[in-house]
């Protein structure tokens, strides 16, 4: 099934909940045209670090704000509570059992830190390649695995994206299985509404199974663009009007 059709807010989400580092703090995500602003309870500011990063490797994100989100000692330990840092250079904290922001320990929190690392440079490298570019792809953490989620064009740019994540440094597994193949994925994910859902513009000669067959390999997938666009008939079209793609 087309991987693309949910929301940006939605991928980010799932992309946070599918984090077993972060699965359990229960971010609030808000999505505004490209700028995603998360919020809530962390336990160290290693986790607001990675929460930002998987942001981040979502497509379609431009920028992410977690000033939103406190730091916070979890239950039983210290109560502080403690500004994020959103970017501004901040003083290391001293080595101890515990880290000092939350009472995490300092290598759970070297351990976020090395896998955050291992993402940004994964992500880096893939939006960086002049065949890749264009392509909605995800680049999800889990440790210091990555997991490519999304659409490319042909079966040598999934074999790209495979390679060049495992070529990271410190990589310790690629997982590809939602990375699927879809002939014209950058033209048919190239035009999106403001929440970042994809969308296609009705041509001339278009019909609704045609264009489901394009997005999900099914001309009876017409019934579902009909229901999610509120179109009563799904036999009338017009050149001009916007389908919006559900996944």
């Amino acid at each position: 099934m087309w991987p693309f059709g949910k929301k940006t807010a939605d991928r980010v989400s799932d992309a946070l909940k599918d984090n077993k580092q972060l699965s359990g703090l229960g971010l609030n995500v808000q999505e505004k045209g490209g700028t995603v602003t998360l919020s809530g309870v962390a336990p160290s500011q290693a986790h607001v670090n990675l929460a930002r990063v998987v942001a981040e490797g979502v497509s379609g994100v431009k920028s992410v704000d977690v000033s939103g989100v406190s730091v916070q000692a979890p239950a039983g330990a210290s109560s502080q509570s403690v500004p994020v840092d959103t970017g501004s250079t901040a003083q290391a904290a001293p080595a101890s059992a515990s880290s000092a922001q939350g009472g995490v320990p300092a290598a759970a929190d070297q351990d976020i830190e090395d896998s955050s690392r291992v993402a940004k440079e994964v992500l880096s490298a893939i939006r960086s390649n002049g065949e890749l570019q264009g392509n909605p792809i995800d680049v999800l953490q889990s440790g210091k695995s990555v997991i490519l989620r999304g659409v490319v064009d042909s079966d040598h740019e999934l074999r790209l994206a495979e390679q060049l994540a495992r070529g990271v440094s410190g990589v310790a597994g690629v997982d590809v299985s939602g990375l699927k193949v879809h002939e014209g994925a950058k033209e048919l994910t190239k035009e999106k509404d403001e929440q970042g859902e994809t969308v296609y513009t009705v041509k001339a000669g278009d019909t609704l199974s045609l264009i489901a067959q394009r997005y999900y390999g099914d001309l009876n997938e017409y019934r579902k663009l009909a229901h999610y666009n509120n179109i009563s008939d799904p036999d009338h079209i017009e050149v001009g009007q916007k389908i919006r793609i559900p996944a």
